[in-house]
């Protein structure tokens, strides 16, 4: 917990913060970055639909990125694709980064966002990146995260941000 009090200390955000932005570009950029990690093992598909701007913190939704995507990579242990989808659905936007990775066994689907919950080897994971993308999604942006998965079939992972922040966010 002293680990998390610390980063959330250092990802502090304040108002000003707050910026307009396009989730699509967000999420283009976010793609490009990872990528290069895959390189061909991974297939990574698109399915933008059409956006309005986001009143958001986009740095803190970069992070929510990089962890959806790079966690849905890891858990394609040989070739695989991943999917990420966009559509407005008012008042929010919904994000979905799917995998056809190894699953979420669902012994393990309830601790899924607690902090220090890792299904990697001791090691490869702090167990961190799913607790604070929950935190970003919900606590600060007010929105929503949740996922279905199926073993040996892959994981979708749902997140939805409201358009606009209201001030208690």
């Amino acid at each position: 917990s002293g680990i998390i009090r610390s980063l959330k200390t250092f990802a502090r955000v304040n108002a000003n913060d707050l910026e307009q932005v396009d989730i699509n570009d967000l999420l283009r950029n976010m793609i490009k970055l990872t990528s290069t990690v895959f390189r061909s093992r991974i297939k990574m598909h698109t399915e933008f639909g059409e956006l309005p701007k986001v009143h958001c913190y986009p740095g803190l939704l970069n992070q929510v990125f990089l962890n959806l995507i790079v966690n849905a990579g890891q858990a394609i242990t040989e070739e695989g694709t991943i999917t990420v989808r966009t559509s407005a659905e008012e008042p929010y936007v919904h994000i979905s980064v799917a995998d056809s990775g190894t699953g979420i066994p669902t012994s393990v689907r309830s601790k899924i966002f607690s902090a220090g919950f890792t299904t990697k080897p001791i090691g490869e994971g702090t167990g961190l990146g799913l607790a604070i993308t929950h935190e970003i999604v919900e606590d600060t942006h007010g929105g929503k995260i949740d996922f279905e998965s199926e073993p040996g079939q892959g994981t979708t992972f749902h997140v939805r941000i409201p358009i606009e922040q209201s001030d208690s966010n």
